[in-house]
């Protein structure tokens, strides 16, 4: 068995609408042992919101996204039918791996519209030490993902922006993987992944500028709602439909080299993706995309240089830690390009930062 061919759409149940999470007690009818794991800021933020007390016992993630830590955390949970998740990425990302630890189900609660990890059953393990370790992918998808878009207006621009980037990146990794693919090896589900990318493109292009002017505004709209749904659920969907020809590219495996750069540490998933996006552009010699990408980019705050990213020393001896893994033989990049090597890597970064 090999769950990364798998046709995998994401959550059992996506609801999305405003002011759902003062309906949660109804979502948790039926289950008798729930456990809350969370961070500090999530659950202030939806502490702020709810204003009421979660009568369940409440575990804050280490800020890792580690193994390690989802398992200190179930084994401190001991037992539980349902977990509820209530944060960003790494906090969901970390109930997830705890969810499989205790064969529990897992309801989540995103803080932040920033990636798609409410959605899907795939994870971005790290390292205790929070450097890149692997895509892990869980048996269960989420029970289910409540988004109270009400709520989410409480997402910092940078985090949303982030989202646009990562959410962005899924038509460019999808055509990167699937250009040199013949009309007779595409199934009828990578043919739905890419048609997915494609709207998820379109609909950014379209929306997201406006998005940002609700966001900041403190507002719902029909674009802030559309791109909201696409990054916490359809962006979940490109690789859930294609599989391992609708994940991680280029531009992901980029996001994973800078991981190693401390100076990145601080950056968001998303805008080390956008980045990333470039540098796969440019190594495919799509110059012109990314001239078209240009606009769109400084309109929404998109990182086009690596000094967006804190990164200010660009020699080839300093961005040896990125290059050599963004090219390592079990990195993304090679869904691209399988004889791609540190040195085209290293050529596409200075193209990207020379235009």
């Amino acid at each position: 068995m090999d769950i990364t061919t798998e046709v995998r759409p994401g959550a059992n149940r996506y609801v999305s609408g405003e002011g759902l999470l003062h309906d949660l007690p109804s979502y948790l009818d039926g289950f008798e042992k729930i456990a809350v794991i969370t961070g500090e800021k999530s659950f202030e933020a939806f502490q702020n919101y709810y204003q009421k007390e979660l009568p369940y016992p409440t575990h804050r993630y280490d800020g890792s996204s580690s193994h390690e830590n989802a398992v200190e955390l179930a084994n401190k949970i001991e037992h539980a039918d349902l977990l509820l998740a209530i944060g960003g990425g790494r906090v969901i990302d970390t109930a997830k791996m705890a969810a499989e630890e205790l064969n529990a189900e897992l309801l989540v609660l995103p803080t932040l519209i920033s990636n798609c990890a409410p959605f899907t059953p795939i994870v971005a393990v790290y390292h205790p030490d929070r450097t890149f370790k692997s895509i892990g992918y869980m048996k269960r998808a989420p029970f289910l993902t409540l988004v109270d878009s009400k709520f989410l207006l409480g997402t910092p621009k940078d985090y949303f922006v982030a989202g646009i980037g990562d959410t962005l990146a899924k038509w460019y990794e999808i055509e990167g993987i699937t250009r040199s693919l013949s009309d007779e090896q595409k199934s009828a589900y990578v043919r739905l992944g890419i048609a997915s990318a494609k709207a998820i493109q379109e609909l950014l292009i379209q929306d997201a500028i406006t998005a940002i002017n609700d966001l900041e505004q403190l507002q719902t709209s029909a674009a802030f709602t559309r791109v909201t749904d696409t990054i916490i659920g359809l962006a979940g969907e490109t690789g859930g439909f294609a599989a391992s020809f609708g994940r991680s590219a280029g531009a992901h495996a980029i996001h994973d080299g800078l991981s190693f750069l401390a100076a990145s540490h601080e950056q968001l998933h998303g805008k080390k993706v956008a980045y990333g996006i470039l540098v796969q552009l440019a190594h495919t010699k799509n110059l012109d995309e990314i001239q078209n990408l240009k606009t769109f980019y400084q309109a929404t705050g998109l990182p086009l240089k690596l000094n967006e990213l804190n990164i200010f020393e660009t020699s080839k001896e300093a961005l040896l830690p990125v290059i050599n893994h963004a090219a390592s033989a079990n990195e993304t990049f090679r869904m691209v390009d399988p004889e791609i090597t540190p040195d085209q890597v290293y050529q596409a970064i200075q193209l990207v930062e020379s235009l």
